[in-house]
């Protein structure tokens, strides 16, 4: 697909400087760009390859001051780096839309409702009664089982697999390999000392605008759901245990486990490999570091954490600062118990 500097300056309402007719059908980084390709500025580190870039078009910040000649033609706005990802979005919208129609083989049971503009990759199931709404892409050897509802313009990534009656919201994105409505992990102890699997009879529902990394696993409730809420985007090779809710434009990075029944708030952002407890909250624009780990419920919202147990994010640096200094301070007050015994002793 090809795109003149006009209409990518229409899509992102930016002002050329150059050659409005220039055309690209690629991105590339600005330090590797050809001809062909569109690169932007966001970062000053990369200034001084602008000067030297060999790409056709450069979205490049409004208030830049160039301070060389330029043989690309640019494109200013306030925010290239949004604006880049803005346009590419766009471009992997228009590649998936020309995906539609259903490969062979793949199995779509005689009750299950398929809408317009559908892709349906090789290899992929779909159960009875479920429902695939319109412009859905589904990639090979994807799993949708029984009354599952995948919402519009909705993509699944190969080897997606969705159990039984769960919902999944409009223009949501799985990557490959992630679990959606797996058991929740119940099992009640017996007298004897075994334990018995306690059956989890829930869904998971996601809501629209949400994007799950690969390899993630995210299980159905015991009762209820367990819910995704609108906006949040999940990393890769989380596990989100059954009950859970996250709530609405929150960030959670790769690793994080969240035991059962917890419930994270809006706007809440989780570093990697963070490990948070069972039936606890976690208040609205939380942050946590990554590896801390959150033993009980966060009441006050907007508050930075880090460590484990997780406590205000200066107070464990100052304490991370502090463990630094022991061997220092040990020595210190080996020297002081020496002077005092010397002191006793004359």
């Amino acid at each position: 697909m090809q795109f003149s500097a006009q209409q990518i300056s229409a899509l992102i309402g930016g002002k050329i400087e150059g050659d409005a007719n220039k055309h690209i059908g690629a991105f590339a980084k600005i330090e590797e760009a050809q001809q062909a390709d569109l690169a932007f500025l966001a970062n000053p580190k990369y200034e001084e390859f602008l000067y030297t870039t060999q790409a056709g078009i450069v979205i490049i910040d409004e208030k830049l001051e160039l301070k060389s000649p330029i043989n690309s033609t640019l494109i200013r706005v306030k925010d290239p780096y949004a604006s880049f990802a803005q346009l590419m979005q766009h471009y992997q919208q228009i590649s998936a839309q020309q995906l539609v129609g259903i490969q062979e083989p793949s199995y779509i049971h005689p009750s299950a409702t398929i809408g317009r503009d559908v892709f349906i990759g090789a290899f992929s199931y779909i159960g009875e009664h479920a429902i695939i709404e319109d412009n859905v892409k589904i990639h090979p050897q994807v799993f949708i089982g029984n009354k599952v509802k995948v919402g519009q313009n909705s993509v699944l990534h190969p080897g997606v697999k969705i159990y039984h009656e769960c919902q999944i919201g409009q223009e949501v994105t799985i990557h490959a390999g992630t679990v959606i409505g797996s058991d929740g992990f119940g099992f009640a102890p017996t007298a004897d000392g075994s334990y018995q699997k306690v059956p989890q009879l829930g869904n998971v529902v996601i809501e629209d605008h949400v994007e799950i990394g690969a390899n993630t696993c995210i299980d159905r409730a015991t009762m209820g759901s367990t819910t995704i809420k609108r906006g949040t985007k999940l990393d890769n090779l989380l596990q989100v245990g059954h009950n859970v809710e996250i709530g609405e434009d929150s960030v959670i990075a790769a690793q994080t486990g969240i035991s059962g029944s917890t419930k994270i708030g809006k706007r809440v952002m989780i570093g990697g490999q963070v490990g948070i407890n069972g039936h606890i909250t976690v208040a609205n624009g939380t942050k946590v570091g990554g590896q801390s780990g959150i033993t009980k419920t966060i009441k006050e919202p907007n508050t930075s954490l880090n460590g484990t147990p997780a406590v205000d994010y200066m107070a464990s640096m100052r304490s991370q600062a502090m463990l630094r200094r022991l061997p220092e301070l040990e020595k210190k007050i080996k020297e002081l118990e020496m002077l005092l015994a010397e002191l006793k002793n004359s």
